[in-house]
């Protein structure tokens, strides 16, 4: 018989006598037989056995504690030096800031009773780097800075910035718009200084100049003599003085006080106050919205509205959530421009109003932004505004997609993945009959230009940064955890399923024995049945193979013959067939 097919079979109880355990009943394997092997302690399967429990209680707690949100936020929280921090003072996002200007290409068509005739022309792209400067933080959570922007122009993207555009003088016509309170004889004396000085109601000049500013005198004459807090600039132009580091200190709430994430990102003090000081009454005057860097998380909030404090538009405007969408494989959500953000037909929007003017749907009131000069806000092309200001102009084709004002904020961050801030400058001008220069000029709101702002690409560290937070880390991370626990208990359920093979106890009810295989030899080992119950252990330099005993049944007692040993030295066909 070969040495794979002997066994050793040994009554119940001198099994217990080896391993040094107690007899236990039928059917039932005690847990030291589990970790022992050949009569001694296994350490090596009681360290898997430990190592799968620790996995396994692993697994579980992280699979049960929310701590991937509490990394995420506590980072996410603006501090010193946290991911957040960084991405906040030093933006990794291109931020491209486009004109469009309407060129008047009938002029004098239009001083004769013509409708302007307007063709947009543009973009003209301009990049901006922007980095927050004069950082302080505060004891209530609280964080203020200041804006350093540069603008630069990327002519790649853009139409040619020295072609020369006509366009309304704005200067001139808010000179005229203001002097309806003056009485006729100042009116009049207007008029001379103005023909005198040989002043047009239209002006050409490159896009450059209208974007970044040319010289104008009577601009030159209101920064000399108006008051300092009503003083324009020293130069005529629609982006002047949006280079270098802003005077504007903005004060916002790190997501760390009682509000938590509820205020994350949102102003608290603009300048040292709680308020915007160009409107006296709410909700014209609040400031608590974001300034376009951080929003609070909507995972948190579960709000449907975010708001937008934007300088350009001298208010905040709100933004409704519309759907979830998905943007370079990061999930986010769409919020939109309410139709009635702007104009009369919103109660909220009647504070913008001036006392003498109503604003109609789609109009917005920003003069006290603009040194008092008449000018008003809308979509682009008149978008979502009164039909009838179309109904004025030649040229203005308005288009939802190329037109409206949208954010894509990040639930679980509220990081803008993408967001477009849209909208149109127009020059509202009044009848002045009594200044020769612009006499022919009727009742009319005048589009200027429009300007998109903000951000259609996030830069790969960045887009990396949130996507780990966002997709790869809510995915892995409950993999991993459940991984853990599953294989856990596999390791355990495996090593006792192991270890269980090694007992097999008989089904005879009338004989308990416990049969060991062949892996359960070892070399230098001796066992030697001396009677039923009694068991020598010794050491020699040589295997023993011990045969099922034969039992001869007498009236009084049981005798058990001993088996033959095979000396280790032994050929390998004297193993494989021992002799008796």
């Amino acid at each position: 018989m070969g040495l794979h097919k002997n066994y050793l079979k040994v009554g119940q109880n001198a099994g217990n006598q080896i391993f040094g355990i107690p007899r236990v009943t039928r059917g039932s394997t005690p847990l030291s037989m589990l970790i022992s092997y050949g009569a001694k302690f296994n350490s090596n399967r009681c360290a898997v056995i430990v190592f799968g429990i620790i996995t396994l209680i692993a697994g579980v707690i992280l699979a049960s504690v929310p701590w991937l949100n509490y990394f995420i936020l506590k980072n996410l929280r603006l501090w010193n030096d946290t991911l957040s921090f960084h991405y906040w003072q030093r933006p990794g996002v291109i931020r491209l800031t486009k004109v469009y200007i309407f060129n008047v290409t009938n002029p004098e068509g239009f001083l004769n009773g013509e409708k302007p005739k307007l063709v947009e022309v543009g973009p003209f792209v301009y990049r901006e780097d922007m980095e927050k400067v004069n950082i302080n933080f505060y004891d209530n959570y609280t964080v203020s800075y200041q804006h350093n922007k540069i603008l630069q122009f990327v002519p790649e993207l853009s139409v040619d910035q020295n072609l020369r555009l006509t366009t309304a003088n704005i200067p001139l016509l808010t000179l005229t718009t203001q002097s309806k309170h003056l009485t006729y004889i100042m009116k009049k004396g207007i008029s001379f200084a103005l023909t005198a000085a040989q002043y047009k109601p239209f002006v050409s000049k490159t896009a450059d100049e209208l974007v970044f500013g040319y010289d104008d005198t009577l601009v030159a004459l209101a920064h000399r003599f108006y008051p300092r807090n009503k003083r324009p600039l020293e130069q005529m132009g629609l982006l002047n003085g949006r280079n270098g580091t802003l005077s504007e200190i903005s004060t916002i709430n790190t997501g760390m006080g009682e509000d938590g994430m509820h205020k994350f990102g949102y102003l608290d003090r603009l300048n040292g106050l709680d308020r915007l000081p160009h409107w006296r009454h709410k909700p014209c005057n609040n400031i608590s919205a974001s300034e376009g860097s951080f929003f609070p998380p909507r995972d948190i909030t579960k709000s449907d509205r975010v708001y937008v404090y934007d300088k350009d538009l001298c208010r905040v405007i709100p933004l409704d959530y519309v759907k979830p969408v998905v943007k370079d494989g990061i999930s986010a959500d769409l919020y939109q421009l309410p139709r009635d953000a702007y104009g009369g037909s919103n109660k909220d929007n009647m504070c913008f109003n001036e006392e003498d003017y109503a604003a109609e749907d789609g109009l917005q009131n920003i003069s006290p932004c603009q040194y008092g000069a008449p000018v008003y806000i809308s979509n682009p092309h008149f978008y979502e505004s009164n039909p009838k200001f179309l109904k004025d102009v030649e040229g203005l084709e308005p288009n939802r997609d190329l037109h409206e004002t949208y954010f894509k904020i990040q639930p679980q961050l509220g990081v803008p993945v993408e967001g477009k801030v849209r909208v149109q400058l127009n020059l509202r001008v009044e009848h002045a009959p009594a200044i020769k220069c612009v006499e022919k000029f009727r009742d009319f709101l005048f589009p200027i230009m429009w300007l998109e702002e903000g951000i259609s690409e996030l830069t790969p560290p960045i887009r990396r940064w949130i996507y780990l937070g966002t997709v790869f880390a809510p995915t892995a991370i409950p993999l991993f955890s459940y991984g853990m626990v599953v294989g856990g208990a596999f390791i355990i359920i495996f090593v006792f399923i192991q270890a269980y093979k090694n007992f097999v106890f008989s089904s005879d009810p009338t004989i308990e024995i416990l049969e060991m295989g062949r892996r359960s030899l070892r070399r230098g080992s001796s066992l030697l049945i001396t009677g039923p119950h009694k068991i020598l252990v010794h050491q020699r330099d040589h295997y023993h193979l011990l045969k099922e005993p034969k039992v001869h049944h007498t009236h009084t007692n049981h005798h058990v013959k001993p088996m033959k040993t095979i000396n280790s030295s032994s050929s390998n066909d004297d193993e494989d067939s021992p002799s008796s």
